[in-house]
C-alpha cells in the first residue's frame, strides 16, 4: 500500500496551517469519492472567515479520511468559518451514511490495506499479535500541516497510545 500523500499537499501552505483530519467509518466508493471531491473542491472555493476568502484545500485520501487545511498566515479561521467546514461534514456523513465523528475508532495499516478497530478493543489486538509496535497508526489527532506530513501516519510505539497498551511478545 502506497502511503506516500505529502507530494500531494499543497506546496504554498505554511507548516503551521492548520489541519482538521475526519475518518470515514467506511471505505468511500470510486463514484462517492468523486462526489465527495467536488463537495470539498466547492466548499473550498467558496471558504469564508468573516467575509475574507480562507486559504483552504480539502484532500480524501486513502478514499477514507478527509483532511481540510486553513493556512492562518493569509486570514485567521473564525467560529463561524469552523462551523461552516463541520456542517460540510456533517452533510457528507447524511448524503453518503457514514460516521465520520467517531474518535474511538482507531485505523491502523494490517496486510496492507486500512483496518479500522475500535479504541476497546486495542489491548485484545495487542495481545493477540494483530497489532505490534511496528504497526502503523493513523493519528488523526494532528493539527497542522507540518503535524500531519510527519506525524500522521506513525507506528504505533510513537503514538499516545503507546502508553496506554501492553505489546504481546510471542509475534
Amino acid at each position: 500500500m502506497n502511503l506516500d500523500f505529502k507530494y500531494l499537499l499543497d506546496g504554498n501552505f505554511h507548516p503551521s496551517s492548520r489541519v482538521w483530519v475526519y475518518q470515514s467509518s467506511r471505505l468511500f466508493s470510486l463514484g462517492e469519492a468523486l462526489e465527495i471531491e467536488e463537495l470539498l473542491k466547492s466548499f473550498t472555493d467558496k471558504w469564508q472567515s468573516h467575509g475574507t476568502p480562507v486559504k483552504g484545500a480539502a484532500y480524501l485520501f486513502f478514499g477514507q479520511f478527509i483532511i481540510l487545511m486553513a493556512d492562518e498566515s493569509a486570514a485567521g479561521v473564525s467560529g463561524c468559518s469552523t462551523d461552516s467546514s463541520v456542517r460540510l461534514i456533517k452533510d457528507i456523513e447524511q448524503r453518503f451514511a457514514v460516521n465520520m465523528f467517531d474518535r474511538t475508532t482507531l485505523a491502523f495499516v494490517i496486510k496492507e490495506k486500512i483496518q479500522l478497530l475500535p479504541l476497546s478493543q486495542l489491548q485484545y489486538a495487542a495481545e493477540n499479535g494483530f497489532v505490534n509496535g511496528d504497526t502503523l497508526y493513523f493519528n488523526n489527532l494532528v493539527q497542522t500541516k507540518k503535524e500531519l506530513e510527519n506525524n500522521w501516519i506513525i507506528p504505533l510505539k510513537d503514538s499516545w497510545l503507546a502508553n496506554r497498551i501492553t505489546f504481546s511478545k510471542s509475534v
